[in-house]
This record gives C-alpha cells, structure tokens and sequence, in this order.
C-alpha cells in the first residue's frame, strides 16, 4: 500500500508531471530543472525528492552536480512503466508541456546542454544559466499555464 500511496502522491502536482514529461526524452541537471520550472532551488529539490521516493526518476552524480532521468522502463517495475506510459499519453499535448518541450529544446540547441554550472566552478554561472533559460522564456512571452 505503501508503495501505491508515494506513487499517487507525486503524481498529484503539476511541476512533478512536469518534470517527468521533460525527461521522457533526455536526462537533465538539477539547475537545468530548475531553470525552466522559474523555481526557487529548494523547491525543486522537494518535487525530485518526491519523485525519486516513487522511484518515478533515476539520479547519478556528475561530479558535485546532479543529473535526473526516467528510469531505463524495461528494468522498471510495472507500476512505474505503466504510470510513466500513462503519464506520456495523458499530457504530450497540453499547452504547458509543449511550451516546457520549446523552452528546454531552445536552451538546448544553444549548447547549454552541459550545464553551466558545470563548466565554471563559480556560483555565477549557476546565475547565468538560470537567467539564459529564463531570458528564453520571456523573449519568447511564454508563461507555464495550469495543467
């Protein structure tokens, strides 16, 4: 029951359902997460939490920095390939997750793919990172809209 239970939970928030649609396709950096959610760190933090108490996300370690991604679904447990599938099909084609899947794809592209925090050992370039995904969202005039 347990189980069942930390599964529903962290199904029941939007930013978690972000979340996992933004790494259906790829695996992402905690700041990178951060970044496009416009979240302050701890809370994003909280939601991977969660998630990964569901065993909904796997983590590995990068050095200091973290990196998130979906289970490998052939080795999942069938709950969790079955609420990853269901997840996908439900919200592939909401307004907020096609505009998430735009502002990752353009952060992306623009070789911000590693993250920055990786390549300057300073705080400053947490800042820039963050600011460079933020500054994608606004020049193209998207906000995150309800689920």
């Amino acid at each position: 029951m347990f189980d069942f239970l930390t599964l529903t939970k962290a199904l029941t928030d939007e930013n978690r359902l972000r979340i996992l649609m933004a790494l259906r396709d790829r695996e992402l950096c905690v700041c990178q997460i951060t970044g496009f959610l416009d979240l302050a760190p701890s809370t994003t933090s909280r939601h991977l939490s969660i998630l990964r108490q569901a065993r909904l996300i796997d983590s590995r370690k990068k050095g200091k920095w973290v990196y998130y991604g979906l289970p490998s679904l052939p080795d999942a447990p069938v709950r969790i390939r079955e609420a990853v599938d269901w997840i996908t099909r439900s919200l592939q084609d909401l307004p907020v997750i096609l505009e998430d899947e735009n502002r990752i794809r353009d952060v992306l592209a623009r070789g911000l793919d590693l993250c920055a925090c990786e390549r300057a050992p300073d705080t400053a370039a947490d800042n820039f990172h963050s600011l460079a995904i933020h500054s994608l969202a606004e020049a193209s005039g998207e906000n995150a809209s309800s689920l």
